[in-house]
């Protein structure tokens, strides 16, 4: 096995982007609006909202507006009963027109960036320099959904769901987070414990969003700033379970660690997808080990965790599938437990389980299992494990999951047949669970080993064998498949 030395890794951190959502600040700033539509009266009503003065030009009507002149939720809304000229626009912080003329269209364009103004032209995406978001409104806390123009009935729909995830009360705690944070400024903190506190602050608002906070949870969450001040420099440890491959299998709990790491230490069957989902701010290091190739020694990782939560960071040790099966992570535990840094343990959807999941099987069908086993394929020798109970591994009663077997799955079949186990016994393998590209191959224990060869070069592979998986094992499934993305 090549030793491999942990690298940081540099790849990008987020996918393309169609638009790029900013906020902007419009309180007391102009903002200019041409037409007359009921949509130019929610435009109105929507920048008058954020405190903007907003000047209206309607020519024919004018009269929509005079209600929301008269009492605008917030700012100011000035209504001109006349068209708009080029001279209007001077000092504009933002131009929007409902204009369906095209030629006025272009000219109010071509006024608007000659002032300086970025331009929405309602409903014609091409002229746009920006675009208005569906947004769910818990201010100062705000979402904006935006589709780039495509959908936006797809993103009023996506906002309905938001609103059902987040209880009106989370305004109180956005708001509380704007009162108290001069507070915490004041202190004039290094900004790991300034974040450790609003970490603690989120962890409270979200447990506790059914209800308003109080006095007392200020209290409390500055006598816990107070204790992190008198302990400074002492970093954590999550070893988080990033799952199969899927990043929707991702717990609420391993997003969380992964939105608050300082750095994150992966594997490599960690996928792109979970990575996706970290803090971007997040310095990422590759940690990986691969069968039979290039791998970092655990004791250079078990070093690594120390060093780095002892600087302290929050490191997030991001395994593949669950960190307690096959993960190493008794020996991460145990060096992080000597040099006294706390350590969270987040599980993960085993390998197993979205295997399973993906094939529609029971792993513990009541008529076929009475127990559920996980064995390794392979020792630290990287050859058969020779302390296998080869008497439970043909217990016919027992579904049998075999971690990294891709190599040794010729003994373990050869050893558990002697044992008793029944040739034709039903056998799965699947590469890479429950990713866009997942392989698989059914056939029984006696003829499996044989036909890995049929699976891509490369991929983590799980085999499970038992009667329970029997229905998965058709005749007309006795084959090699792909899963299409």
């Amino acid at each position: 096995m090549r030793q491999r030395r942990p690298e940081a890794t540099s790849g990008r951190r987020i996918e393309p982007l169609a638009t790029l959502p900013l906020f902007h600040k419009l309180a007391g700033r102009k903002v200019v609006l041409v037409g007359d539509s009921e949509g130019a009266l929610w435009k109105a009503e929507l920048l008058a909202a954020t405190g903007a003065e907003v000047a209206v030009f309607a020519a024919e009507g004018a009269a929509h507006f005079t209600a929301l002149a008269a009492a605008p939720p917030a700012g100011q809304v000035v209504v001109h009963a006349r068209r708009w000229e080029p001279g209007d626009l001077a000092g504009a912080a933002l131009a929007i027109g409902d204009i369906e003329d095209a030629d006025e269209i272009e000219a109010f364009v071509a006024a608007a960036r000659l002032a300086g103004a970025p331009v929405n032209i309602v409903d014609k995406p091409d002229f746009c320099d920006f675009s208005f978001g569906t947004l769910v409104n818990r201010s100062p806390l705000i979402v904006a959904i935006s589709t780039d123009g495509a959908a936006p009935v797809f993103g009023q729909a996506i906002r309905t769901r938001i609103e059902t995830l987040l209880p009106e009360t989370l305004k109180a705690w956005a708001q509380a987070a704007k009162d108290w944070r001069p507070a915490v400024q004041a202190r004039e903190l290094p900004f790991a414990i300034r974040r450790a506190f609003w970490e603690l602050f989120t962890d409270k608002a979200m447990g506790e969003s059914g209800r308003l906070p109080a006095d007392g949870d200020r209290a409390e969450l500055f006598a816990a700033l107070e204790r992190i001040e008198a302990a400074p420099g002492r970093g954590r440890v999550s070893l988080v379970g990033a799952g199969p491959g899927d990043p929707e299998l991702l717990t609420l709990k391993a997003i969380r660690a992964l939105q608050s790491a300082d750095i994150i230490l992966y594997d490599d069957l960690v996928s792109p997808g979970v990575l996706e989902l970290a803090r971007r701010e997040a310095k990422r290091m590759m940690v990986g080990k691969t069968g039979y190739g290039p791998s970092v020694k655990q004791s250079d990782i078990n070093a690594l965790i120390v060093s780095l939560a002892g600087q302290g960071k929050h490191v997030v040790r991001l395994k593949g599938g669950d960190p307690g099966i096959f993960g190493r992570a008794g020996e991460e535990i145990e060096a992080c437990q000597a040099a006294g840094l706390p350590v969270t343990i987040v599980p993960g959807i085993s390998a197993a389980q979205g295997a399973a999941a993906a094939l529609g099987v029971s792993l513990t069908h009541r008529d076929h299992a009475r127990r559920l086993q996980f064995v390794t394929g392979h020792a630290r020798s990287g050859e058969l494990p020779e302390d296998l109970d080869w008497q439970a591994m043909a217990d016919p009663r027992a579904t049998t999951v075999i971690y990294m077997a891709r190599a040794t799955l010729a003994g373990f079949r050869d050893r558990a047949i002697a044992a008793g186990l029944d040739p034709a016994t039903p056998a799965i393998a699947v590469q890479s669970a429950t990713r866009p590209d997942e392989a698989r191959v059914r056939a029984t224990i006696a003829t499996l080993p044989e036909r890995l060869a049929e699976l891509p070069r490369g991929g983590p592979v799980l085999v499970m064998l038992g009667q329970a998986l029997g229905e998965a094992l058709s005749e007309a499934a006795v084959s090699t498949e792909r899963r299409r993305a």
